[in-house]
């Protein structure tokens, strides 16, 4: 995508409108292009990388496919943003990570066993500056809510 595409994307997602929107069609786009396509194509991921978690829900015990927008890390790793497109709540993956912390994710056509762990101080403050450079709407979803956005790193089990 060039410079001019990302700046109109970083726009648009910003927008309120967007936040109302995107979270009931881009998951569910998502999750049957990447269906379709045996993981191959993550349409959300032409924009920014992106992951299918499947992690085991925390009240239900079922497994759980979320397709989320991702920053991975030099090293391996990879860091979720619960932003939840800047609305009130916390995203329900955020739940079921905080109970079930093993879990796994499809990272362009591979599945791959992941442990995460929840970002607190100066551990998520790097990694919230780290996220802000590579993303800068979050600071817009941030600024819309008056919870902290969890931040977890999903490393390698």
């Amino acid at each position: 995508m060039t410079a001019l595409g990302v700046r109109i994307v970083q726009k648009v997602s910003s927008a309120r409108a967007f936040a109302k929107v995107a979270p009931h069609v881009v998951p569910a786009l998502d999750r049957t292009v990447h269906r379709l396509t045996r993981g191959r194509v993550l349409p959300s991921a032409r924009m920014l990388p992106g992951v299918i978690l499947v992690c085991t829900g925390a009240r239900s015990g079922l497994e759980r496919r979320t397709p989320l927008a991702c920053m991975p890390e030099e090293g391996g790793g990879w860091l979720l943003v619960g932003s939840n497109f800047g609305r009130p709540g916390h995203p329900a993956w955020t739940a079921n990570l905080l109970v079930h912390p093993d879990a796994e994710i499809s990272w362009k056509g591979e599945e791959i066993p992941v442990t995460a762990h929840l970002l607190t101080g100066e551990e998520r403050a790097a990694a919230w500056r780290a996220v802000l450079a590579f993303w800068p709407p979050y600071a817009t979803y941030q600024a819309r809510v008056e919870r902290e956005i969890r931040l977890f790193r999903l490393v390698r089990r």
